[in-house]
C-alpha cells in the first residue's frame, strides 16, 4: 500500500509539471477568438446608416464569397482595410457585421493580446494567428485598437518598445513578406491613424482605409431609431428635433442619450420616454450632472444671472451666431450656469464672421459683470480659455490675421512611443511669436469692445433677461427673444416661449427656439457657454 501511495504521488506530480509546461510553451499561441460555424448574429441591417462605408466592405465579403467574378477581369482584392474614426462611432460593430455576413472564418484579436511579460510572445504569437488563418483561408483576420502595436518606429522610452517593435515587424512581414496571404483579408480599427508606422500604411498592407466619421444628420436619424425600437416611446417625442439637437454626438454618445432618457422617465415614474426625458437627458450628457445639493448666496446668483444673461443677449442679437437653445442658472456640471446653442443644419465651414461672433457671445458674460458691478470675478475663466484658443487657431492655423498672413503652424502634438521626443517645439522665430500673441490680444480686445457696444446698446434687455432667470432658473430661446424685443420697444404678437419654473423643463421639443450646433469652428459636439 505504501508503495502504492508513492507511485501514485510521483504519477500526479509527473501530471503536474506537464500542465505547467504545457501552459509555458502555449504562451506563443494567438489569442485570437476564431468565429466559423458560430458567426456573431450582427449583420450590415443592424448597422443604421454610413451606407457608403458599408458598400466599401461589402466589396471585400462579395469578393470571399463570390471571387471568381472579380477574378474573371483581373480585379485583386484589397490585402487589409483599416477602419478609422473617432471613439464611438461604430468600428468594432462594422467588424462584427462582417463576421456575421461573411461566411468564412473570421477570426478576432485585440492589439493589447499580442504583448506579454516574456520578449518575443507577441511575434509567436502574431506567426500562430496567420498560420491558423493560413489553414481555414479563406479568412479575416480583425485587430482591434491596432494602434497599441502599429506605432511608429523611432526613439524608444524603455525596454518594452523593442518588444513592440518585434511584434510590428512580424506582423509587416506576414501581411506582406516572403510568404503568400492568398485568401487572408486583414482588418483593422483604429481612433489615432496619426500615430501608426508608414510602412503599415502602404499599399499591399493596408490597401484601403475607410473613414467611419461622427453621424451626420441624416445619419443621426436611423442611429436613433434602432436604439429607441425596443423602448415605450411616448406620442409627443420628435426624434427630428432630437436629431438636430445632438451634432457632433457619435453612435455611442446617441446609444447612452436614449438610455438616459429613459433612466430618467423611470425616476418620474412614467409609463413612457416622453420629450422631457430627452432634454434633460441631453442637458445630462452635454453640461453635466444637475448639482441641487450647491446652493448659491443671493448675490452671487444675481451675478450668474447677468453673466448667462450677457451671453443669451448677444447670442440672440449677432447676426451670425447659432440661434439660442435655453439659458439655466442652476448649477450643472463644473459650471455655475450655462448658454445653449444648437444648430439648425449641419455645419462643415466656418467663415470667419460666424468665428468672430462665436468669439463675442463667450464675451458677454465677462462684459455683462463688468458693466453691471465695475468690476470682474472668476466666472469667466472657461470663457477665457476658450476664446484664447479659438483665436490663436485664427492666427496660426487658419490665416485669418493680416499681420501674420496666409500662414499656418500646426499644433504641438503629445509625445508619444515611436515618435522622436527631441523634435523641435515649435517651428517659427521668437520674432513671430510676439506678432502671433499681439495679434490673438488684438482679436479678443476687437471682441469685447464688440460686445460692450451691443449690451450697452440692449442693457435693458440684459436686465430683463437676468431677472428673468432670477424667478425662473431656465428660460428658453424663444422667451430671450420675447424679453429683448419688449425691453427695445419692438411689437411683440405673442410670446410664444415657453418659461421653465424651479429647473423643471417646460419645453416640449416643439414650436420652441430653433435648434443649431456648438459654438465655436470644427466642433465635435454640441458646446455650450457655461459660466
Amino acid at each position: 500500500l505504501f508503495f502504492g501511495l508513492v507511485i501514485g504521488f510521483l504519477i500526479w506530480m509527473q501530471r503536474r509539471a506537464q500542465g505547467q509546461m504545457s501552459g509555458i510553451m502555449s504562451i506563443g499561441r494567438s489569442k485570437a477568438k476564431v468565429y466559423t460555424t458560430e458567426r456573431p448574429k450582427t449583420t450590415f441591417d443592424d448597422v443604421a446608416g454610413y451606407e457608403g462605408v458599408k458598400q466599401e466592405i461589402r466589396e471585400v465579403v462579395d469578393f470571399l464569397k463570390n471571387p471568381g467574378r472579380f477574378k474573371e477581369i483581373g480585379a485583386r482584392i484589397p490585402k487589409g482595410v483599416l477602419l478609422v474614426g473617432p471613439p464611438g462611432t461604430g468600428k468594432t460593430l462594422l467588424a462584427r457585421a462582417v463576421a456575421g455576413e461573411a461566411g468564412v472564418p473570421f477570426m478576432s484579436v485585440t492589439g493589447s493580446d499580442f504583448m506579454e511579460m516574456f520578449v518575443g510572445v507577441g511575434a509567436s504569437r502574431v506567426r500562430d494567428l496567420f498560420q491558423t488563418a493560413r489553414k481555414q483561408a479563406p479568412a479575416i483576420i480583425f485587430v482591434d485598437e491596432i494602434d497599441s502595436i502599429g506605432r511608429k518606429r523611432g526613439a524608444g522610452l524603455g525596454g518594452g518598445h523593442d518588444e513592440r517593435e518585434q511584434t510590428l515587424n512580424q506582423m509587416l512581414s506576414e501581411m506582406d513578406g516572403f510568404e503568400t496571404t492568398e485568401g487572408i483579408v486583414m482588418m483593422a480599427a483604429t481612433n489615432r491613424p496619426d500615430v501608426l508606422d508608414p510602412a503599415l500604411l502602404r499599399p499591399g498592407r493596408f490597401d484601403r482605409q475607410i473613414i467611419v466619421p461622427l453621424p451626420d444628420l441624416e445619419e443621426r436619424l436611423p442611429i436613433l431609431r434602432v436604439h429607441m425600437k425596443d423602448k415605450r416611446i411616448g406620442a409627443d417625442v420628435d426624434i427630428d428635433v432630437i436629431a438636430r439637437g445632438t451634432p457632433g454626438m457619435s453612435g455611442a454618445d446617441l446609444a447612452n442619450l436614449v438610455n438616459e432618457a429613459a433612466l430618467h422617465a423611470v425616476r418620474r415614474g412614467a409609463k413612457e420616454i416622453e420629450m422631457i426625458d430627452f432634454e434633460d437627458a441631453r442637458d445630462r450628457v452635454l453640461m453635466g450632472q444637475r448639482r441641487d445639493s450647491m446652493v448659491l448666496s443671493d448675490k452671487e446668483k444675481e451675478r450668474v444671472a447677468y453673466h448667462e444673461g450677457g451671453h443669451a443677449v448677444l447670442a440672440y442679437v449677432l447676426p451670425n451666431t447659432d440661434p439660442l437653445h435655453k439659458v439655466t442658472i442652476i448649477p450643472s456640471g463644473m459650471a455655475l450656469g450655462v448658454t445653449q446653442q444648437l444648430p439648425m443644419e449641419e455645419k462643415h465651414i466656418y467663415d470667419i464672421d460666424y468665428i468672430q461672433d462665436s468669439l463675442c457671445v463667450r464675451m458677454g458674460g465677462r462684459v455683462a459683470e463688468l458693466m453691471i458691478y465695475g468690476d470682474l470675478s472668476t466666472g469667466a475663466s472657461n470663457d477665457l480659455v476658450g476664446n484664447t484658443e479659438l483665436a490663436r487657431k485664427m492666427v496660426r492655423e487658419w490665416g485669418m490675421s493680416d499681420r501674420v498672413g496666409p500662414m499656418a503652424w500646426g499644433a504641438q502634438g503629445m509625445v508619444f512611443l515611436g515618435e522622436d521626443i527631441m523634435q523641435s517645439g515649435r517651428d517659427y522665430s521668437d520674432e513671430t511669436s510676439r506678432v502671433i500673441d499681439e495679434e490673438v490680444e488684438h482679436i479678443l480686445r476687437t471682441q469685447e469692445e464688440r460686445a460692450t457696444s451691443y449690451l450697452t446698446t440692449h442693457s435693458g434687455g440684459l436686465d430683463a433677461v437676468a431677472a428673468a432667470l432670477l424667478e425662473h432658473e431656465t428660460i428658453d430661446g424663444a422667451e430671450v427673444k420675447r424679453l429683448v424685443d419688449v425691453a427695445n420697444g419692438s411689437e411683440v404678437k405673442s410670446a410664444e416661449g415657453k418659461v421653465q419654473t424651479n429647473g423643471k423643463s417646460a419645453i416640449n421639443g416643439r414650436g420652441r427656439a430653433a435648434p443649431a450646433p456648438k459654438k465655436g469652428p470644427a466642433p465635435s459636439r454640441s458646446r455650450p457657454t457655461s459660466r
